[in-house]
């Protein structure tokens, strides 16, 4: 039987914690599905289509034996319904504190009550990637500072072509 993750995010943008997980991800499941949440209480910086762009730049840049095993979706919804639309078994988060940890247990717990089927499946993040946040990566790239130590090269040269 194949596992199937699902990973689900606004990734705006997508940063290096974000491969981090995948990666780890990967390392559990035979499948990773990454969804691209448009979420109605938030205002993403980045539009659904670049946000996209950025899901399909780091999942090229896997190279060989690992691209094929990922794939990515849009939602809008409710992240099991999707999970559930893309086969999914399991829900990836990412951790990177405590405040991720009260957090992500709240809802799992929530997840877990709509849809016992799936789990949830916590993945810290490496020492590497642990102070690395989507909102810190925005907030340094409106300030006009260099996000290359945070964001895959790709994603850099999207973000760079979009401020241009």
């Amino acid at each position: 039987m194949t596992r199937v993750a699902f990973y689900p995010g606004t990734f705006d943008p997508v940063t290096n914690g974000h491969v981090d997980i995948l990666a780890a991800a990967l390392d559990l499941a035979d499948r990773v599905v990454i969804g691209v949440g448009v979420n109605p209480g938030k205002s993403p910086l980045f539009s659904l289509p670049e946000r996209k762009a950025m899901v399909a730049a780091m999942i090229a840049g896997l190279g060989k034996g690992t691209d094929n095993r990922v794939t990515s979706v849009e939602f809008t919804g409710l992240a099991v319904t999707a999970a559930r639309e893309a086969g999914a078994t399991l829900i990836i988060r990412g951790l990177r504190d405590a405040n991720d940890f009260d957090y992500e247990m709240q809802m799992a717990g929530m997840n877990g009550a709509m849809a016992p089927d799936l789990r949830t499946v916590f993945l810290p993040a490496s020492p590497a990637s642990r102070h690395i946040t989507a909102t810190l990566v925005r907030q340094i790239a409106a300030l006009g500072g260099d996000v290359t130590p945070f964001v895959p090269p790709a994603v850099k040269r999207l973000m760079t072509r979009r401020d241009r």
